[in-house]
């Protein structure tokens, strides 16, 4: 397993390039699909392994999200957006409806950003979130 990045929500960078038909909830923006396929690459990760995006309990807000190369299972729902093949499982998936992944560069360094309209709150940190 390749780990990817833990991160928080944020406003957007770049239009999203959307899943098609009823798995349009999770958006990836252009830059995120680059890096993600970047990181594949530099890896050497394997095509048969997907994106695994999860979202998991802990932090101080209560919920955090998660990223890693990883097989899916028969009780995953997979997608292919922007490129990028993507699978979620059914819990993590009720807390994503709508989520878009960005990746952004700055003075405070480069990750994964989450763009999620589920969230109520954050934590003072930025690295977990409510609903």
């Amino acid at each position: 397993m390749s780990e990817l990045a833990t991160a928080t929500t944020t406003a957007p960078s770049a239009p999203p390039m959307e899943a098609a038909g009823p798995e349009s909830m999770v958006m990836i923006t252009p830059g995120a699909a680059v890096k993600i396929n970047e990181i594949r690459e530099a890896e050497g990760i394997e095509a048969n392994m997907a994106l695994r995006l999860r979202v998991v309990g802990g932090g101080c807000a209560g919920f955090s999200y998660d990223l890693y190369f990883d097989e899916g299972t028969e009780v995953d729902r997979a997608l292919e957006i922007a490129g990028v093949k993507v699978v979620v499982d059914e819990m993590s998936l009720m807390y994503l409806v709508g989520v878009e992944i960005d990746y952004v560069e700055g003075l405070q360094g480069a990750g994964f950003k989450f763009n999620n309209p589920n969230v109520k709150s954050t934590c003072g940190c930025g690295s977990s979130f409510s609903v």
